[in-house]
């Protein structure tokens, strides 16, 4: 259990690293860019894992271009 907690501040840091990086991204570049750093995660965790960082101020979402998808960033 222990493990899954830090895995969670992982992605958390892993997130917001790359919204500073990449400025808005979607739930499905956010779990590619993920992969592809080596942190294993689903969609459904990252969606999780924004829908907390949400909560707690740290991330906002929009829509953008009519797609119905979410873009996500860091609060300003």
């Amino acid at each position: 259990m222990i493990v899954v907690e830090k895995a969670k501040i992982s992605i958390e840091k892993e997130i917001l690293k790359l919204l500073k990086e990449k400025d808005e991204l979607t739930v499905a570049f956010i779990t590619r860019f993920l992969n592809e750093r080596g942190v294993e995660c689903t969609r459904q965790k990252v969606e999780k894992t924004l829908e907390k960082m949400f909560i707690a101020g740290l991330v906002e979402f929009f829509y953008k271009n009519g797609n119905h998808r979410r873009h996500y960033r860091l609060m300003e």
